[in-house]
């Protein structure tokens, strides 16, 4: 343990702190405060954070599940957006010698940059509680920016986290779940109740667990073209992929070159986005990459 026992994660601490600095709630930056230290036991467990492991958090609020983070890892950096938090967490995290909080929007930091100051350029896991409105954003950015991360384990929408882990065929499938899946394979640690919160939030959540690949399960050859095709074909489910591929501007892929990439690949002309998988998307990216360097759409 590398701090002393947490004492946040029940109501009466967390009302204590909230009343004593005369915390008003922003409903613009999403804030539900996590109240129950069943809940916070088994993030911790399940992103599996040692003593030498170099943690990030998204959106600490008062410290309640930082305490826990610093009280198990080496060191730990906590990104808050709410200026009327900091006060507070450098009185709650006080006894923690292993936490820096940074106020920032944490889709302004430059989180490649600080793992390699702050970790040497190794892999760092990241956990937070993470607000709705802003969920993919944060997760994509982190993977599109290739910052350097072994695991993200989150709070989440149970909606959200559903779409994570959906497979073809499905109703949660979409552009969501091909894109968490192309860089990481996720899994449900559990679902949680809105009581667990404070306030309670309308809708259910759940913790989600994404262990990084080090290497995609099947590599794109231009991964911007890759996530261009699936937001397509997702744009209106019920298109097939030719249709919803084609009326796409700037993609140059036309009703023509998907029919042939679709033959080559032994799948028919009216299939829709919502029936391929990952490697079968791959593959057709792939594909209309080699056509247009050698016969380039008009």
């Amino acid at each position: 343990m590398a701090g002393p026992t947490p004492t946040l994660g029940n109501p009466r601490n967390t009302i204590e702190i909230l009343n004593r600095y005369r915390f008003v709630f922003q409903k613009k930056y999403g804030q539900n405060f996590l109240i129950d230290t069943h809940v916070l036991d088994k993030i911790i467990k399940a992103a599996d954070i040692t003593d030498r492991d170099y943690v990030v958090e998204i959106g600490p609020g008062i410290g309640t599940m930082t305490q826990y983070l610093a009280a198990a890892a080496a060191k730990v950096t906590a990104i808050e957006i709410d200026r009327a938090l900091i006060p507070i967490l450098h009185d709650t995290l006080r006894e923690y010698e292993n936490v820096d909080i940074i106020n920032e929007d944490v889709l302004k930091v430059d989180l490649k940059r600080l793992a390699d100051e702050k970790n040497d350029g190794r892999p760092v896991k990241v956990v937070a509680n993470l607000p709705y409105y802003i969920t993919t954003p944060i997760i994509m950015g982190l993977f599109e920016k290739h910052v350097p991360v072994s695991s993200v384990t989150v709070m989440v929408q149970k909606e959200v986290a559903d779409r994570m882990q959906a497979g073809p065929g499905t109703k949660d499938y979409g552009a969501l779940s091909l894109a968490v899946q192309y860089y990481a394979l996720p899994y449900v640690v559990a679902n949680v109740p809105p009581n667990c919160f404070m306030p309670r939030p309308g809708v259910g959540s759940a913790v989600i667990r994404l262990d990084v690949h080090e290497q995609p399960p099947v590599q794109a050859e231009d991964e911007a073209l890759l996530f261009a095709v699936i937001r397509a074909s997702f744009n209106q489910r019920r298109k097939t992929l030719q249709n919803g591929l084609s009326h796409v501007p700037g993609l140059g892929i036309s009703k023509e070159l998907t029919v042939r990439i679709l033959e080559e690949m032994g799948l028919s002309a009216s299939v829709r986005g919502e029936a391929l998988t990952l490697k079968q998307f791959v593959d057709f990216t792939n594909l209309a990459v080699r056509y247009l360097k050698t016969v380039p759409e008009s």
